[in-house]
């Protein structure tokens, strides 16, 4: 059986936003504790010649970010930060009494410069980095919507449109060649039908066959293969949680029994739908391998030797303490071993390939199968300190399976060998929590989608004529950003989740009134000041340079 690891790399437009702490220091803290260590492992692998044939994707918002000059600078200055905070630490720890920690400052400097000097190798350009290894055949990069913008919910098919045709172009200009696959934000779908009652709408199957994807994940519930994990593995009440026992209870009636064993979570799909050529491919979240990592309760990254994550020494943010316990209080913490936890790391990733051989013997019986293992790469070195070590000690003992139980290949590699004949209508949902939209369209969200559908209205009304005004284009240009940044899904997210509220609140609404004022602008206002304001809000926003040809594909439609 073969097996896909898939990494979905995202954050929201952060840059000439602030710094601390959710400005630039965003942005850098993920190079930092995630995009940098994976690189390290994956260039020490290659040098080792241990293949990581990874999928990986990265978001047009997130890739515009790490490849802009701004970026650099701000990484510099966050390197430095770390540095002055490992040569302030000792004497502080020593004055408190805390002289048994005043080791780990020296894993940290160690850590902070190392890495330092391969962000200075690769002339502070991960893009580069990463496209580099997708040239030698080392990974596969998928693209993704442009902002993230939660497509089943954004109010016309322009939008959606936009949102993958900016994804793709922006994939090619900054990766090289245009992406196969998709990541669908937030794992959403949509199928074909009406939409809020009213007009029928396309599914979003057919956009993405429209816009030259081939393939895309899907959450295990959405294809009737199990029941919906929730995010990062916290499980709500009234959600179902995947039972390989009662997946198959003979208890069950025997339809049920035949639907389930058809719709096995261990082989891809073609997804129906009117009109998709060529036809689109979900590959489908495997529960039992995604609980093991995704969950901090019941799988690895909660283990007692892990680095805590919730307790920051002040000032300077260095984590010196261990998780020790499922129910030890910060207070009581124990001071991190480096050591053991990789030991550990390299325990975890031996049992987690144990698993992987487990599951292939039990679903032999599934033609072309494969287990596929989808997560937000910063789960691997943001969330979980030790993950990236996970990732590349997975890699060092799946080379050395034996009787060929579970080979390691990239998404795409896996649908050429093995093209879906099974075709399957999927169920409208997400990876969220409750496995449907509640966690982007709720009593504290809906004023959002308000919003978003009447700017949605007015810029796809203004956009024609704009298109053919030369004087209109770049006002245009900078509503389309504008538009764009404020669908991202991360405003609702963070709401939702009742953390840094005010902060989500003002980042959509900054948006929306900027885009709403050029947008005005359009429609009969002063040009020649609202140009002024579009080329100043482009220095603030600098991403999506050739926005206006994928407006002009997203009317064509």
């Amino acid at each position: 059986m073969e097996f896909v690891l898939a990494l979905h790399s995202h954050l929201p437009y952060v840059l000439n936003h602030g710094r601390w702490p959710h400005g630039s220091d965003w942005l850098c803290e993920a190079a930092l504790d995630t995009y940098l260590p994976l690189l390290e492992r994956l260039e020490e692998l290659t040098a080792a010649g241990t293949p990581t044939p990874m999928t990986i994707g990265f978001t047009a918002v997130l890739a515009n970010q790490l490849a802009s000059p701004t970026f650099t600078r701000e990484m510099d200055a966050f390197f430095a930060q770390r540095l002055a905070a490992c040569d302030e630490a000792p004497a502080a720890l020593n004055a408190s009494g805390d002289a048994a920690l005043v080791p780990l400052v020296g894993f940290w400097r160690s850590r902070f410069s190392r890495l330092q000097a391969l962000f200075r190798r690769v002339e502070g350009d991960l893009v580069a980095a990463f496209r580099r290894l997708q040239d030698r055949g080392r990974l596969e990069i998928m693209g993704s919507a442009a902002t993230h913008g939660y497509l089943p919910l954004l109010g016309r098919d322009e939008s959606i449109r936009l949102q993958l045709a900016v994804g793709r172009e922006e994939h090619r200009r900054l990766f090289g060649v245009a992406p196969t696959g998709c990541w669908l934000p937030e794992c959403a779908y949509r199928p074909r039908g009406k939409w809020r009652g009213q007009k029928v709408r396309r599914g979003i199957e057919q956009h993405l066959a429209d816009a030259g994807f081939r393939y895309f994940f899907t959450d295990a519930h959405l294809a009737r293969a199990g029941g919906p994990l929730g995010t990062y593995g916290e499980i709500p009440l009234g959600a179902e949680r995947f039972d390989a026992e009662r997946h198959d209870a003979a208890s069950q009636p025997a339809r049920e029994r035949r639907v389930r064993a058809a719709r096995s979570p261990y082989r891809a799909y073609r997804v129906s739908g009117r009109g998709v050529r060529p036809p689109v491919a979900a590959l489908v979240r495997d529960p039992r391998s995604s609980m093991q990592i995704w969950s901090r309760h019941q799988g690895y990254p909660g283990d007692e030797w892990y680095l805590e994550f919730h307790k920051i020494r002040w000032p300077g943010g260095l984590k010196l303490w261990r998780v020790s316990g499922a129910n030890v209080d910060l207070g009581a913490k124990r001071p991190y071993e480096p050591a053991a936890a990789h030991e550990r790391a390299v325990g975890h990733a031996a049992h987690f390939v144990h698993l992987l051989q487990s599951l292939a013997r039990d679903e032999a019986a599934v033609r072309g199968g494969v287990i596929v293992a989808p997560f937000d790469t910063e789960l691997f070195g943001h969330w979980w300190f030790e993950g990236a070590d996970f990732l590349a000690a997975t890699y060092r003992a799946l080379t050395g399976v034996r009787n060929g139980d579970v080979c390691a290949v990239t998404a795409s590699q896996h649908l050429e060998a093995h093209p879906p004949g099974m075709a399957v209508q999927l169920a409208e949902g997400s990876w969220g929590a409750n496995g449907d939209h509640s966690m982007w369209l709720n009593d504290r969200t809906a004023w959002t989608w308000q919003r978003l559908w009447g700017l949605e209205e007015a810029f796809w009304d203004a956009a024609p004529a704009a298109l053919a005004s030369p004087p209109a284009r770049p006002v245009l240009a900078q509503a389309a950003r504008e538009l764009l940044l404020a669908q991202a899904s991360d405003w609702q997210f963070i709401i939702s989740t009742g953390a840094v509220v005010d902060y989500a609140e003002r980042r959509f609404t900054l948006h929306c009134d900027d885009a709403e004022r050029l947008i005005k602008a359009l429609s009969g206002g002063d040009l020649e000041a609202a140009g002024r304001t579009a080329d100043e809000l482009a220095r603030r926003d600098d991403l999506f340079p050739n926005v206006l040809a994928q407006v002009a594909e997203a009317l064509d439609g």
